[in-house]
């Protein structure tokens, strides 16, 4: 047995602590003997009263136990019970502590037509005092919150700027650290209004999962508006090489030989025998068909020497 009285010199806060057995007697007329277990302890309520702890072995009570209390109203009076109950232990178990129901709604169970009022005194709120006739004194006001009766108060924006900066949307988000850029460089980010302005803005970007949401100026993502990727083709080109230091010589074309025009005085087989002898090399390609010298044309002019020879033979006879 574990006393958790602290026993004193008095008699009868020795007296209580050893009233086990009428402890076990009281519980057992509450509850049948195969749900009372072994005795675990006392606690001292006063200076005239304690309670017996016993195991409790009731089906769907594990961890719970019985509490008997005992008092003693003076020395010669005799110990009595005051109440046998079932409280639960350090390892039972029991529901979740009780929490007010203005405490209990958490972020996103608003749903579509639920009403939740704000406190009277919510120190996230402070009042706006400022009335005017003046249409450009309501415009300023309006702009900075000053026309409507109740305002940010400075408890308010610090309570929204640290949740902004720890939630999805802040600099130590998964997202964030892996992105290229931050919001505040971004041409997507609107900043806010207001001393807010400085570090909290609204994104713009469609394709952003920040689109529409606030966003700390060093929260980022992949679709910033300055990143700039390198388009390359999607068939693998081999790197292109230029060899510009060295100078490629080719050899200049030979100039062609000037075509000899025959002797008027050359007799026709002379002709025939040059034009056959002379090299095709030597002879352009614009010289290849001679118009002016054709074979066929110096047969005639044999003949005719040879006719003008006989003659002249004939007449030196006679």
């Amino acid at each position: 047995m574990t006393l958790l009285l602290t026993l004193d010199d008095g008699s009868i806060q020795r007296k209580l602590a050893e009233a086990v057995d009428l402890a076990r007697a009281a519980v057992l007329e509450d509850a049948g003997a195969e749900q009372v277990g072994a005795h675990v302890g006392v606690d001292r309520e006063d200076a005239v009263s304690a309670s017996h702890l016993f195991e409790a072995t009731v089906t769907g009570y594990r961890g719970w136990r019985w509490s008997v209390t005992v008092a003693l109203a003076g020395e010669d009076e005799p110990i009595t019970v005051s109440e046998v109950v079932l409280i639960p232990g350090p390892d039972a178990r029991v529901a979740p502590a009780w929490v007010p129901w203005d405490r209990r709604v958490q972020a996103g169970d608003l749903g579509v037509g639920d009403i939740f009022p704000v406190e009277k005194d919510d120190p996230r709120l402070a009042p706006a005092y400022l009335e005017s006739d003046d249409p450009a004194v309501e415009a300023v006001a309006k702009e900075i919150g000053l026309g409507r009766v109740h305002v940010l108060s400075r408890h308010g924006r610090l309570d929204a700027a640290a949740r902004w900066h720890s939630g999805e949307f802040g600099p130590r988000s998964d997202m964030a650290r892996s992105a290229p850029d931050v919001c505040g460089s971004c041409g997507f980010f609107v900043p806010l209004a207001g001393s807010l302005s400085a570090a909290f803005g609204a994104c713009t970007n469609d394709i952003s999962p920040a689109d529409g949401h606030v966003v700390d100026v060093e929260y980022g993502c992949g679709a910033h508006s300055e990143i700039e990727v390198e388009v390359t083709s999607s068939v693998p080109v081999a790197e292109l090489v230029y060899d510009d230091s060295l100078m490629d010589f080719e050899p200049a074309p030979e100039t062609p030989a000037e075509a000899t025009e025959p002797e008027p005085a050359e007799t026709a087989e002379a002709a025939v025998v040059d034009e056959s002898e002379a090299p095709v090399a030597e002879v352009p390609e614009t010289a290849e068909v001679q118009p002016e010298v054709e074979p066929e044309a110096a047969e005639p002019v044999a003949e005719t020497a040879d006719e003008a020879q006989v003659e002249a033979e004939s007449a030196s006879e006679h």
